[in-house]
């Protein structure tokens, strides 16, 4: 927990002296100079704004006709100044408007407007990965943000900016800790696998590994085993594109059978050098608490569980009802222990241009990030990113190339409070004695700030590399090749000093131990490419083929060390009496494909795609290492034929498509298929032995997943209202799994190709709206909504294998079974629940079988922007229909020494009583208990977890030139997660898993200038 700072650890010094360093260096202070040595008396400044008749337009390229080497930049505000001649003609161009030629006609102040081009806004170019394409020509389902929507978000991971935004696309986040995760699929979950669904991610061309990077024993506060993805600056991203069906995916063979993230970084823009400067101070907390007992509430429960349990006489350890502690005490422990403040402070210095030849970018970046935890935890990311992209005066060759380097530095408990703070005892004693040390209450308590003593540590390191050289031998014939390096280093921690115990068990740092884990992780891809392109007649032919080489090493060492002979000596591993390795792995992972694009367009019309992949895995046997995937999407612009132009005219864009293919995984892990062995741990005769860890499997191979889509895209009004539906239909066969064996085998499971088969399918709809477009004013929505659903088709031998108590043919992969909650009986008090198999006893095995599908029915966001004159307004809501676990499946056992939810005072009380919860119990009633577990995994712990959510609202102004005429200044007020209307019983609807911290409120005020 931190106080309100902005001058902590003397960051605003910093700060000023880095702001002040970049200034001296910028075009300011050399304008007067510049002015007079470079510029002939027939020269003269003009300066102006560019909009589109009501909203300043940045980015827009302003330069001089017939002359080189002299276009400029509008900055944030619309604004720009270049030299030129009195009699010049200014040529304004920018994507989804006409270019303009203005003339200046000695005029010093010139204001232009842009005119919309609705066929422009057609051709807006999307990535696809290998290859570019119209946004109006694609076959394949392409989903795609900016860095427009991404500025406008207090976020520090990329996966977030996504969520409610795409169709298709579902976005959850894991925690609200600083440097957590988010979990995405997109359409649906293929694999049966828990882990093997994950999207393939790309950054400007190089894979990056999602994988975890660091270990269950050292990631003990933030799930998922660490999270690669924070490493990325949000915002360095120019856009991301999501690529969903088989024609977009399938160029990317078996990576692309869940889909594929195309993250591409900011490139600089020709014109003179700009500096951009970008700082932002954040405030977040916790969205939302759960409502727990007060101390009278807490005291009721205890003193009836002991009753109705027949006990009349206190235990000596039940010193919350027993006297010991204070009767009257409340401490409010989720305000004590998450509900502090976690400020953040991010700055970033950008300089960028160029000419026509070659461009350039610098940026570094700087962030810290607080927690709501007691304790000066500190979240520190910082990196640098340089951009280099040049073409020759013939534009045949084509040289690009960026890097970015990030360190992260998290200092974190080696707990997440959230469940601690909701079972503490209302009336326990206080955290801190009168000397101001930590209050262990004459031992009858474990005080919860003794954690803070335990810290789990992670310091990483990030470089990507990409570099593309191209050369066009002919007109029409380009050879390119794409290369690419990641270099990732993790080291965690676990520490658990003697001093986060209590003091009178008089522990030394003989008995302090803490787990470490070391990680890296490089690779190294080439992709060589071969692109021959010929327009002839009316028709059109793109020719793409390449091949793909890609190396990547890991190496992973975990291991306890225990017995120091001073705390201070923790981290200095050869100063521990006992080193205990627990992993230690060398893994090289080798891929190669080779893979072909045919695209062929008819009159503008007709248009057929056809891509080709042949994967080649270390991950799989001898004779099953390669395979082949492809797929084919054909699109009808049907806008374009004589009878939609005369009787369809109210249409100014149709388009329909479709799509079928297939792709791969591989998603399995490595050396999977061979019989490996283990290090035993074990010494004998000096020796350490080997066990063996795995049976040999030579016909291990790749998952299929069979995809198909439908899309109609319509426009309407000149393209202001665009709408998109698609239906698609997805079939995942050969499910690479762990077959359970009999016992008697030495083994658990072996790794197997099962033919089971999964369907996913769903209906997604997207609209863009115009509604507004006055002189002052413009409003523009984007609403997409997505019903999805997921079947387990076949599963052969089901019934028979440890999978039957998680699936069941005919119903999703991601139901949960449960106990069928029927009542509470009125006379015993005590849960009741169906006897599934009449055998008169409830049981794991055979009771659990009332089927709850925690997938979302549907999910969506509705974005808007409103503009007025500087003022600009966007507001995001995310909204998800589904069900999920409540307070109950964690909150067990009403009447333990542990607070409750306030929905328990309701609780059955005496005989006749017609209750939603059972009895009090106390830890001595192994029936209510038992009846309490089982109750935690039943219908009666399931509720409507649905929700709409302010996600998010971002309030900017653009200051006018009159008055900063030497620079751009921007003013943001952002904010996150404002509100939530939902009718779910617990802290958020969002979390599938429970105990973890909730995502956290923020308000952020952030400045942009530019020189």
């Amino acid at each position: 927990m931190n106080n309100f700072s902005f001058s902590k650890g003397g960051t605003d010094i910093y700060c000023l002296i880095f702001l002040g360093f970049l200034i001296s260096f910028s075009p300011l202070s050399a304008k007067n100079n510049s002015r007079q040595g470079k510029l002939s008396p027939q020269q003269h400044k003009v300066q102006g704004t560019v909009n589109d008749g009501t909203n300043p337009l940045p980015g827009v390229t302003i330069s001089i006709k017939n002359k080189k080497n002299n276009a400029v930049i509008s900055d944030y505000s619309g604004q720009f100044s270049l030299s030129c001649s009195p009699y010049d003609t200014l040529v304004v161009s920018y994507i989804g408007f006409k270019t303009s030629l203005i003339p200046i006609q000695g005029r010093s102040v010139v204001n232009i407007i842009l005119s919309t081009d609705t066929k422009t806004l057609q051709e807006v170019i999307v990535n696809a990965g290998y290859y570019s394409v119209k946004d109006k020509e694609r076959t394949g389902s392409i989903a795609r943000i900016t860095s427009k929507e991404i500025g406008t978000q207090p976020i520090t991971n990329i996966v977030g900016t996504m969520q409610g935004r795409m169709a298709g696309v579902n976005v959850v986040q894991e925690s609200g800790i600083a440097g957590g995760g988010f979990q995405i699929n997109i359409r649906g979950l293929n694999s049966l696998r828990t882990g093997a669904n994950s999207p393939f991610y790309l950054i400007d061309g190089v894979p990056y590994s999602s994988d975890p990077i660091s270990d269950r024993q050292t990631s003990t506060s933030i799930p998922g085993d660490g999270n690669p993805l924070a490493s990325i600056n949000p915002n360095d991203i120019e856009s991301i594109e999501v690529l969903k069906d088989a024609d977009a995916t399938a160029i990317y063979g078996s990576r692309g059978a869940n889909g594929v993230v195309l993250i591409t970084t900011k490139k600089g823009k020709t014109g003179k050098t700009t500096f951009n400067i970008d700082t932002n101070h954040s405030f977040g907390k916790v969205t939302k608490m759960m409502t727990t007992m007060n101390t009278d509430q807490y005291l009721n429960m205890r003193r009836e569980a002991f009753a109705n349990d027949g006990i009349t006489t206190y235990p000596a350890n039940a010193y919350d009802v027993n006297g010991t502690w204070d009767q009257n005490r409340y401490t409010d422990w989720q305000k004590e222990l998450i509900g502090g403040t976690a400020e953040t402070f991010f700055i970033q210095a950008t300089a960028s241009g160029g000419t026509e030849q070659s461009r350039y970018l610098f940026s570094g970046n700087y962030r810290t990030e607080s927690s709501v935890y007691p304790g000066d935890f500190l979240y520190k990311k910082g990196g640098g990113r340089f951009s280099f992209n040049h073409k020759s005066v013939d534009n045949r060759f084509i040289f690009n190339f960026s890097a970015s380097y990030i360190a992260q530095d998290n200092d974190l408990p080696w707990i997440d409070f959230v469940t601690l703070s909701r079972q503490l005892a209302p009336n326990a004693p206080n955290l801190y004695d009168q000397y101001g040390n930590l209050n262990w209450e004459n031992n009858t308590w474990e005080n919860p700030l003794a954690n803070l003593q335990s810290k789990s540590l992670a310091n990483t390191t990030d470089l990507i590399a990409n570099s593309v050289i191209s050369y066009k031998i002919i007109d029409n014939l380009l050879i390119k090749s794409n290369f690419g390096f990641t270099d990732l280093k993790n080291i965690d921690s676990r520490s658990l000093p003697s001093t986060m115990y209590n003091p009178s068990f008089n522990l030394t740092s003989q008995q302090s131990s803490i787990y470490q884990n070391q990680f890296n992780r490089n690779s190294w891809i080439v992709e060589p490419q071969l692109n021959w392109n010929k327009t002839f007649g009316r028709s059109s032919l793109d020719i793409l083929a390449g091949a793909t080489y890609q190396n990547q090493k890991s190496e992973k060492l975990a291991f306890l060390s225990s017995g120091f002979s001073s705390n201070s000596l923790l981290y200095n591993t050869s100063s521990a009496s006992q080193t205990v390795i627990l992993n230690n792995d060398e893994i090289i992972y080798k891929y190669q494909a080779f893979f072909g694009r045919l695209n062929y367009t008819y009159d503008s019309k007709y248009i057929i795609n056809l891509t080709a992949r042949r994967d080649g895995s270390s991950r799989f046997g001898p004779d099953k290492q390669f395979s082949t995937f492809g797929a084919a999407g054909l699109a009808w612009i049907f806008t374009n034929e004589e009878f939609a132009k005369n009787k369809l005219n109210f249409l100014s864009f149709g388009k329909l498509r479709t799509s079928y293919g297939t792709t791969g995984s591989d998603q399995i892990g490595d050396y999977q298929f061979l019989d490996t062995y283990a290090s035993s741990n074990l010494n004998y005769g000096g020796v350490i032995g080997l066990l063996p860890a795995r049976l040999y499997n030579p016909d291990f191979s790749w998952e299929t997943n069979k995809k198909w889509e439908g899309s109609l895209e319509l426009g309407f009004l000149g393209d202001r209202i665009f709408l998109t539906t698609s239906y698609y239909k997805n079939r995942s066969s050969n499910q690479l799994v762990g077959l359970p064996l009999p016992g008697t085998t030495g083994f658990a499971s072996i790794q197997q190709n099962l033919n089971a088969e999964v369907e996913n399918y769903g209906l997604e709809v997207t609209l863009r709206l115009n509604p507004f477009k006055t002189k002052n004013f413009t409003w523009t929505a984007d609403f997409n909504i997505t019903k999805a659903g997921n079947k387990l088709l076949s599963f052969p031998g089901l019934e028979n294998s440890s999978y039957r108590s998680q699936f069941l043919v005919g119903q999703p992969t991601t139901i949960r079974k449960l106990f069928n909650f029927k009542s509470v009986d009125p006379q015993t008090g005590l849960y009741q629940f169906e006897d599934v198999n009449g055998d008169g006893i409830i049981s794991y095995e055979y009771d659990r079988e009332t089927v709850r599908d925690f997938n979302p029915e549907f999910y969506g966001g509705l974005n808007n922007q409103l503009t007025f004159k500087g003022l600009q307004l966007d507001f995001l809501f995310q909204f998800v229909k589904q069900e999920n676990f409540n307070f109950a499946n964690a909150q067990r056992s009403a009447g333990h020494f542990a607070n409750k939810p306030t929905e328990y005072v309701d609780s059955w009380s005496q005989p006749g009583d017609i209750a939603p919860y059972q009895r009090y119990a106390t830890n001595t009633n192994q029936s209510a208990s038992q009846r309490s577990e089982f109750f935690s995994l039943s219908t009666g712990a399931v509720s409507d977890a649905s929700f709409i959510r302010l996600k998010n609202v971002s309030l900017s102004y653009n200051f006018p030139k009159e008055l900063t005429p030497n620079m751009g200044c921007r003013l943001s007020f952002q904010a996150q997660n404002l509100f939530t209307i939902t009718s779910y019983k617990g802290a958020d609807p969002e979390f599938t898993i429970g105990g973890t911290l909730p995502p956290l409120r923020i308000y952020s005020l952030g400045m942009q200038f530019t020189f």
